[in-house]
């Protein structure tokens, strides 16, 4: 991502957002100082990604926190846990949404203490400030650790095809999947990079393409039904993607057409890789099949910025994410490690090492 540009910031209590529905043609932030402002901007994809998603939930409750009522402590509690629950309904897949709710939940209790005087608002308004900006930093430091660890499965000339955005701006900074080809290109490989436009928000075409060419990565852009033809030419070496919910055995949700590459990939012996932090498992969950589906509104397949393409009063399914089981999945990159099957096992161990 080029300098100066930045997904989301905490600037002069106010939360900062690049607004990615205007993307590539409009560079245009936001300027957020109410949480429901943030709120907003989560549903509608102004800003998106599952780790992005996440920090950007930890900024919204922190802002809120700054005008929570003090009449009483309960008042105080009560406005918080109103304002989480707010949240908590905003995207019901991507995991990083939940890590963050309840990190920031931790850290009110921990600094929330009612004695003969009550609470001291202003000590939990200050402490989830600061919670919220270190989990920004945090991300930053986890994507380039998972990028450099990742970077060792990529060959010097190696052709990766990648779907959906799963960079810099899908996170606080750096990226995930396209933290792991930052990284490579960063050490001297030269890398091909094929985008899928990912319907139906062109995620692919819209922000990953405009990310690659920020850093000078080749990337060619396809539709999304032309990968399996490129893997049968035998133009794609691996396939990496992100991830916004990973279940304890490994099945991953990520954008919907995700699962189709997986299987395209395995029957032409193509590895598959998930990278994502660790934050995005959910240990809670045993299989794929326990993950929410988000599904939303019908317009985002009936119009392309706002032209309408299809019939109107056709019927519409557009749920936004798939789930790729994990016997599809070569390895799941994290920032404590490459994850390899079981994954069980493997990402357990990861999760008790940074516990």
């Amino acid at each position: 991502m080029s300098a100066g540009i930045s997904t989301l910031s905490w600037r002069n209590n106010a939360v900062i957002l690049l607004d990615q529905k205007l993307l590539p043609a409009e560079e245009r932030f936001l300027t957020c100082t109410h949480y429901e402002e943030v709120l907003a901007a989560i549903r509608d994809l102004t800003v998106r990604g599952a780790p992005a998603i996440g920090v950007a939930t930890a900024m919204g409750i922190a802002l809120g926190a700054l005008t929570l009522p003090d009449d009483s402590p309960e008042a105080f509690q009560k406005g918080f846990e109103t304002m989480c629950n707010a949240f908590a309904q905003a995207r019901p897949t991507a995991r990083n949404l939940f890590w963050a709710i309840e990190r920031m939940k931790r850290c009110f209790l921990e600094n929330y203490s009612v004695d003969g005087s009550g609470t001291d608002s202003a000590k939990v308004r200050q402490a989830l400030v600061a919670e919220a900006r270190q989990m920004a930093e945090e991300d930053v430091a986890i994507n380039k650790r998972l990028g450099r660890l990742g970077q060792a499965l990529i060959p010097d000339g190696c052709r990766i095809l990648t779907h959906c955005n799963a960079g810099a701006l899908a996170t606080a900074g750096y990226g995930t999947a396209l933290g792991v080809i930052r990284a490579a290109h960063e050490a001297g490989k030269q890398v091909q990079v094929f985008a899928d436009e990912t319907r139906p928000v062109l995620q692919g075409a819209r922000l990953t393409a405009w990310e690659l060419q920020q850093e000078n990565i080749p990337v060619t852009l396809i539709t999304d039904n032309m990968a399996g033809f490129l893997m049968k030419q035998r133009r794609i070496d691996c396939i990496i993607v992100g991830a916004d919910r990973i279940a304890a055995n490994g099945d991953t949700a990520n954008k919907i057409g995700t699962y189709t590459l997986a299987v395209l990939a395995k029957v032409h012996s193509i590895p598959f890789y998930v990278a994502a932090p660790l934050s995005t498992v959910d240990m809670q969950l045993s299989s794929g099949e326990d993950i929410p589906i988000e599904e939303r509104p019908g317009e985002e397949i009936l119009t392309i910025r706002g032209m309408q393409i299809a019939p109107a009063g056709v019927n519409v399914y557009n749920p936004a994410f798939d789930v790729t089981p994990c016997s599809y999945i070569s390895a799941i990159i994290t920032e404590a490690g490459i994850a390899e099957q079981p994954y069980e096992s493997s990402l357990k161990e990861f999760l008790l090492s940074i516990s």
